[in-house]
């Protein structure tokens, strides 16, 4: 059995004290890799396949709890669940095991470079309780990489034993970079990451904490565009959503809701003008319906503009507002075809970005949070905790560098299809 091996810093020779608890220890169970025969028939043996080591609490640990200290950050955009990650780890931290004390380093990786002057706040089960009945995140956030020799100094300067990173891509980049630099200077320091992204698009996890709110949230978004589109002639009801390069959200969203007849995004190109093209498309559908709902994620038709090389902080590739260019183009064409259109645009991001967590997703957030913290104490590094196969696994930072994008010829793009009745392709070639 290939188990995909885990860093350790070293021997776990205490107790834990979740032993009292009536806690279902790891027992050195691990979940397949890939799960689908197709996957599986290029293997010549069967101890061949790969497996992630399933999270979970051990019956040893490498650090002394009592002599831990606990650092968290946030980086990166707003996402629900944040602050449920917070008080998760903040509270398993410190009544699961007992930890000396919780740091919370505030605007991201600039709260552990000193030059700053961030100084962290001590979090408690008493100043973290209701945290997670609010939107956005108590420790602040900010996006770009910062010099990782003086994130270190910063850490050994306060003793913290073990650092939670939660946010996207270029947060675990980032966490790689301490990881290596502890390594370098012989510490042994455990560097856990919770993956964040509001888009669903972290490869090979099956779900980040924060998508499903963020799904839930379209819901009236949808049901109102839809309205507004009914009470006009030819109303569309034009809605953006998040999705830089996945459009997860927009075609989720597009399921949940039978009101949309379009739904754009990313993994599938699509032409403007041309017999084919979109707007031809959609003025078919309103001489037929009078109205039509639009759902498009941010990242898609990013080829109708001129190509920009602009980053943001993180690296991100900054996008243009395909939302505004599609509302002046459908408006520009149907002035052309001297047709009646009402165009209604919504953009909703930062309303469904800062909001709480749902049920469902703050129950995830704690299991994530509680395994995280799990995995540190028995002095596991350079892993992010995820969904895998609707188990909880432990994975190198290094495996979740790819997007995770909708498969166009899969089973779930093709239920959009089903749900939307718009043409499969929308292209003239």
């Amino acid at each position: 059995m290939k188990i995909h091996k885990i860093d350790s810093l070293g021997e776990c020779t205490f107790d834990s004290p979740l032993k009292d608890k009536l806690v279902r220890f790891y027992n050195g169970e691990a979940i397949a890799c890939d799960d689908r025969t197709k996957d599986l028939s290029s293997l010549d043996n069967i101890d061949d396949i790969q497996y992630f080591e399933l999270a979970g609490p051990r019956k040893k640990l490498f650090f002394n709890p009592k002599d831990v200290t606990v650092g968290i950050v946030t980086c990166g955009g707003l996402c629900p669940g944040l602050n449920d990650v917070i008080r998760a780890l903040t509270f398993c931290s410190l009544e699961g095991y007992g930890v000396k004390r919780v740091l919370g380093f505030k605007y991201g990786y600039e709260g552990l470079v000193a030059k700053y002057y961030h100084y962290p706040i001590e979090l408690t089960t008493d100043n973290t309780d209701e945290i997670h009945e609010k939107g956005g995140t108590i420790l602040k956030s900010s996006r770009g990489a910062q010099e990782t020799d003086e994130i270190i100094n910063t850490m050994i300067h306060y003793g913290v034993n073990i650092l939670f990173t939660i946010g996207g891509d270029g947060t675990q980049r980032g966490a790689l970079d301490i990881v290596e630099g502890v390594k370098a200077r012989k510490l042994p320091i455990s560097v856990i990451g919770i993956p964040k992204t509001i888009d669903n698009d972290v490869d090979l996890i099956q779900r980040s904490f924060g998508f499903e709110t963020a799904v839930e949230a379209t819901w009236d978004i949808i049901t109102n565009a839809h309205s507004e589109a009914k009470a006009y002639r030819n109303g569309v009801g034009l809605v953006k959503l998040m999705g830089r390069e996945s459009g997860w959200i927009a075609a989720s969203s597009t399921l949940a809701n039978s009101a949309v007849n379009f739904c754009l995004v990313p993994e599938v190109p699509f032409d403007l003008h041309g017999p084919n093209g979109f707007l031809s498309v959609l003025k078919e559908r309103l001489k037929r319906k009078e109205h039509a709902v639009v759902v498009l994620a941010e990242g898609a038709g990013q080829y109708l503009f001129d190509s920009s090389k602009k980053t943001d902080k993180s690296g991100n590739k900054k996008l243009e507002d395909i939302g505004l260019l599609m509302k002046d183009e459908i408006n520009k064409f149907f002035k052309q075809e001297q047709m009646e259109v009402n165009v209604k645009y919504f953009d909703p991001s930062y309303n469904i970005r800062s909001r709480r967590a749902n049920a469902n997703d703050s129950m995830y957030c704690l299991r994530l949070a509680n395994n995280a913290v799990h995995a540190a104490m028995a002095g596991k590094t350079n892993m992010i905790v995820g969904l895998h196969h609707d188990r909880l696994v432990h994975l190198p930072i290094s495996m979740i560098g790819s997007r995770k994008t909708i498969d166009p010829q899969g089973w779930f793009w093709q239920t959009v299809l089903q749900a939307t009745h718009q043409p499969s392709h929308m292209v003239n070639s």
